[in-house]
């Protein structure tokens, strides 16, 4: 791991914002799926499993990037409770962000369907049973909305960070001044 700097590095910032639209674009078909079985829902499927997927090297790799360039230090004026915050939140965004795809794969494999990626069959994690897919599913969805929670946490921190303290951390992964 190389030495701290006063700005993430640049891989580092254009995986957080590619991966942040993705994210969002996730949660959003996610929903739309839930909310139609109009012709939209196999579309949307379509691009939710290999999204996924895509999402799921894209973790590997930030925390690849992450091993090799250690992320700017807090200020160090920040409370102990809001930095204990910043690190918790964090562990947990990494978890969701890697839980979430694997538990979607797994339901593929309970509900006995094969994960496609480019005409290509993932193998599956689990043998079809669909009491557990009903779990899964419901599981699936349950982290969704608390993966949503916490990148609006997440979003309303910088915003604090950029807006009212005034004291760079926004500005770390912006790029910004």
């Amino acid at each position: 791991m190389s030495r701290q700097s006063s700005s993430f590095a640049p891989a580092a910032r254009l995986l957080h914002w590619l991966m942040a639209v993705l994210l969002l674009a996730m949660l959003f078909i996610g929903v739309g799926m839930l909310s139609t079985l109009s012709a939209w829902h196999s579309t949307l499927l379509a691009i939710h499993k290999p999204l996924g997927v895509l999402l799921l090297l894209l973790w590997v790799l930030r925390l690849l990037v992450r091993w090799r360039q250690a992320p700017p230090p807090l200020p160090a004026d920040l409370p102990d409770w809001q930095r204990h915050g910043a690190s918790c939140s964090h562990a947990l965004l990494y978890g969701l962000m890697l839980l979430l795809p694997l538990v979607g794969w797994a339901m593929q494999g309970a509900a006995g369907y094969p994960l496609l990626l480019a005409g290509w069959a993932l193998p599956a994690l689990l043998a079809p049973d669909p009491q557990l897919y009903a779990g899964l599913r419901l599981a699936h969805g349950y982290l969704a909305y608390l993966l949503f929670a916490l990148i609006a946490l997440h979003l309303a921190a910088g915003l604090y960070h950029g807006l009212i303290r005034r004291d760079g951390v926004l500005a770390s992964m912006t790029g910004g001044r």
